[in-house]
């Protein structure tokens, strides 16, 4: 089971993966999943983490084929070092799938689920149109189509949540539409049962995450203090963070409010949330393109820098907070 005393971690990067303890001690797994079977595929790409499993799409060509035989995913468990391979999915080539994420709840059960949601075009936009749904449970894929009254695109780059047995992801209302209304769309693991949750704000960045409970939300939007047209303008980033307290009520209400500006020494650099600490109101940032990593302590307005990334570092940071359970059902793994 995790362990809700254990340092949530971060790593980022497609082929070539790093990994940074928020901790700063010695990080405890290997992200370039070296147990894997040595020589099967050539490349591996984190694609998502949740509760502990890492999900992976792993191929044999640098672009992925139509051929079903040249693409796999793979979920694993960084700590133990168990992992399973997904069988593939029929008629893969022929749908557009716009997310894949995972889903697991070790509180529940050992088994987990990969959701694929699937698009289709409507005039100058597109929308959630279904799903493609693996269980661990019985080792096959299901298809169902979406139930959603509203026309939604998802945010590719945005993670889901996990929560009350359904799957939740950031999307945009009305997708040909001008208006920047932005709502969670969730599935539960059947594919039967849909919603849509409306967001406080919409913004330049978001963030969902799970913390201390229930779902949070933070908002991310920059501005120049000075507004000014000089070489060097301070660049400030607002943060708000909300919290769904009852969700049944789909209400949201703001627990904290801040800029990040040149009293915390961020000068000239630009941030977003990609992250929300499990057990408190900490965010975690990343600069505009990548250069940096940092925390923020929302409650007490505290900046912590992380690490320097590397400049050609592909923007995909994934938290993740390990698993000691052996417990991966069904698994390939030794």
């Amino acid at each position: 089971m995790v362990s809700s005393t254990q340092p949530t971690n971060l790593w980022g990067g497609v082929r070539s993966h790093h990994f940074a303890s928020v901790s700063g001690s010695a990080a405890p797994v290997y992200p370039s999943l070296r147990f894997l079977q040595p020589n099967k595929y050539k490349y591996i790409t984190h694609v998502d983490t949740c509760n502990g499993l890492l999900l992976c799409a792993c191929f044999n060509k640098e672009t992925p084929a139509t051929d079903k035989d040249e693409f796999r995913y793979v979920v694993c468990n960084l700590t133990t070092e168990r992992w399973i391979e997904l069988p593939p999915l029929q008629d893969w080539a022929n749908r557009f799938h716009s997310a894949t994420r995972l889903a697991f709840d070790p509180a529940v059960s050992s088994h987990f689920h990969v959701v694929e949601f699937v698009e289709s075009n409507m005039g100058m936009g597109s929308y959630v149109s279904g799903v493609d749904i693996f269980s661990s449970q019985t080792g096959s894929w299901i298809r169902r189509d979406s139930f959603l009254v509203e026309k939604i695109t998802l945010f590719r780059g945005i993670r889901s949540v996990f929560f009350g047995g359904m799957l939740h992801l950031v999307g945009k209302l009305n997708p040909i539409s001008i208006d920047q209304e932005y709502a969670l769309v969730a599935v539960d693991m059947e594919g039967k049962a849909w919603k849509t949750i409306r967001l406080p704000v919409s913004s330049s960045y978001e963030a969902i995450a799970l913390s201390q409970g229930c779902l949070y939300y933070a908002s991310t939007t920059e501005a120049d203090v000075n507004n000014s047209k000089k070489k060097n303008p301070v660049i400030s980033t607002k943060i708000t963070l909300w919290c769904l307290e009852n969700y049944d009520s789909k209400e949201w209400v703001l627990k904290h409010s801040a800029s990040i500006d040149e009293s915390l020494g961020t000068t000239r650099l630009e941030w977003r949330v990609f992250a929300i600490h499990p057990d408190c109101d900490t965010v975690f940032l990343v600069s505009i393109g990548g250069v940096r990593l940092a925390s923020y302590d929302m409650q007490h307005q505290k900046f912590v820098h992380i690490l320097n990334l590397e400049r050609k570092n592909l923007p995909i940071y994934l938290p993740y907070v390990p698993l000691f359970s052996e417990a991966l059902a069904d698994d390939d793994g030794q």
